[in-house]
Parts: C-alpha cells; structure tokens; sequence
C-alpha cells in the first residue's frame, strides 16, 4: 500500500469515526421511491420530498374494523368497511325522549316507492304480520329492553323501557342494523312481497292480494278535502313534519271536526313526557297563527294506550287509597 492509499484510508476512518451511531448502522433509504398518496389537504401532488407526506398501505387480508367518532363532541357513531364490502357509518342522535334513541345508518331504510311514509312496530307480532313485516325490526324487538321500532325514509328509531340501560342495548342494535345492511336483506318487506315469496317457498298458488291495505300518507292531498284541511295538512307538511322528524318521530292527521285538529304522534315523540308541550305549545299555537278556524289540537290515542292510560290511573287511585288510612293512623 502507497502512502497516497493510506491517507486516503487513514482519512475516511477518521470520518465515519466522527459519524452519529445511527448513521454508521442505518443504511440510506430513498424517501422518494416510497409509494406516496395524496392528502385530503393537499391540492396538488408536490415533486419535493416532505416528511410529513402520508402513506397508504393496503392489504387484502385485512380484517373489518369498526371505528370511533372523530371527534369527542360528536354522538357515537360506528364505522364497518371491508374486503369487498361497501363502507356503512352508523351515526346515533339524542331525541327529546331519553328512552328513545335516533340511529342514521346512512342507508335508505324505507324501500322506494312505498305508500306510507314511515313504518312503527310497538309489538314482536307487528313485525312478521302485514302490511310491512320487517326481519330487522323482528330481531331489535327480541333486544331486551327495547319496546318499540320506528322506521323513517332514512333513520330507525329504537324506544326501550323505562328500566333499561342504553349500554346494553345500544351494541346489539348497533350489531343488529349492521348486518342487516351489509347482508343486503331487505329491510321492510311490502305484503304482497312477503305473501309472494311464502307461497313460492310452500309450492302454493295463494293469491297475494288477500295482504291487509297499504296505509297511506294521511298528510296526502286529497280531492275530496275541504279548503281548511288543505291548508292543515300542507302546513303540516312542509313547516312541521321535519322538525319532529330530525326528533326521531313523525306526525299523522286524524281529522278536523269542530275547529279541533286530530293528530297522532309517532316514534320518539309517540311515548315522550314533552309531547303534551309540544302539541299545545308549537303545532296548535302555529296552526292557530296561520289558520283562524283552527281553535284547538288533540292528541289521539290508539285503543291499547287508552287500556294503558286507565289501567295507570286505577293503579295511582288504589295507592293514593293505601296511603290515606296509613296517613290517618299516623
């Protein structure tokens, strides 16, 4: 070896010596043949290297995950992407009700075309008997706790007793809607469907018409109505439904006799304690306002809640009867 060699040798020894630890063991990478993809922040691709470029990595083996909100003042919301899966993002809202719960699971839930314009089951019968049975609904309503199933365009709401927890119940509805999106089954099926599809399975020839009449919407123009019904039920329509359908419920017109409007709450408002508040408070005091025939609106009850109406007061009239002799002998 020359002296020239040497130096050089002697020389670039001395160089690494005075290197970082982690220079000298870590071998160089070229950032830029790293596969990089664009950011939501990002309006055009950049040529220069940035370390703070994001980067995909994709696998086909990957697992489902479920997924958080993003932020912590958002409602609870889940997200269910797959292999071969389209992406479903459940999102929950508070309604007036406390024992009622809004689930948007970004899926139309009512099938086009249908004659009503929302669908309830306050029963596990009401689900598999017509007009509109409902596997989904059939499953929630076997979750303990929960007592009725609301069906709108594009939301379900969930109402539980007044004993139960929303802990353990709101995984299995979570659980329960999941699947039956991304199975692809059919949420509501029409009578005629399901009297179809049951005579195909049993070989039979039965004739779908026998299925019960289709409700339709009670706040469709009709013909036959008067000027001041009309005038009701367009104001219905347009100024008051979607305030009580952002609250998980909807509204029904029962009639107009006598300047009273008969009207039906249905869904999270059917069962809330501010229901009362919300028809003398908002709906008559607007109907008033706008139509001057209209004196009054009353809440019609459906035959089983005025069983339960009455059962309830009998109930409250024998404990206030047990607490007088009680009080008496004190």
């Amino acid at each position: 070896m020359t002296k020239s060699s040497l130096s050089r040798v002697t020389a670039t020894a001395a160089a690494t010596a005075m290197r970082p630890a982690f220079c000298r063991r870590a071998p160089r990478v070229a950032f830029a043949s790293l596969p990089a993809t664009s950011t939501p922040f990002s309006t055009s691709p950049s040529s220069a290297p940035s370390p703070r470029r994001a980067y995909h990595i994709s696998s086909s083996s990957r697992r489902p995950r479920i997924q958080g909100p993003a932020s912590a003042s958002a409602q609870p919301s889940w997200s269910l992407a797959g292999p071969g899966r389209r992406s479903i993002f459940i999102q929950t809202e508070s309604t007036p009700n406390a024992d009622a719960l809004k689930f948007l699971p970004n899926h139309r839930v009512l099938p086009e075309g249908i004659a009503a314009p929302f669908v309830e089951y306050l029963s596990p019968r009401a689900t598999i008997a017509p007009p509109y049975p409902s596997p989904l609904a059939a499953q929630l309503m076997n979750v303990d706790g929960v007592t009725a199933v609301f069906y709108g365009s594009d939301f379900i709401t969930v109402t539980k007793a007044q004993d139960a927890n929303w802990a353990h119940i709101r995984p299995e509805v979570f659980a329960l809607i999941t699947e039956a999106i991304t199975s692809g089954q059919q949420i509501v099926r029409p009578a005629a469907e399901a009297t179809a599809g049951a005579a195909a399975a049993s070989g039979s020839s039965s004739d779908a018409g026998n299925a019960a009449p289709v409700e339709a919407d009670s706040l469709q123009y009709d013909e036959n109505d008067s000027e001041v019904v009309g005038m009701i039920k367009e104001l219905l329509e347009t100024r008051i439904r979607p305030a009580i359908q952002e609250d998980g419920g909807d509204i029904e017109f029962r009639g107009f006799e006598n300047g009273t409007v008969k009207l039906k709450l249905r869904g999270a408002c059917r069962t809330c304690d501010s229901s009362t508040v919300t028809l003398k408070n908002g709906i008559e005091s607007m109907l008033m306002h706008y139509i001057e025939e209209v004196e009054a609106v009353e809440q019609v009850l459906d035959q089983e809640e005025e069983i339960a109406l009455s059962e309830f007061a009998k109930f409250e009239e024998k404990l206030k009867g047990q607490r007088g002799p009680a009080v008496a002998a004190t």
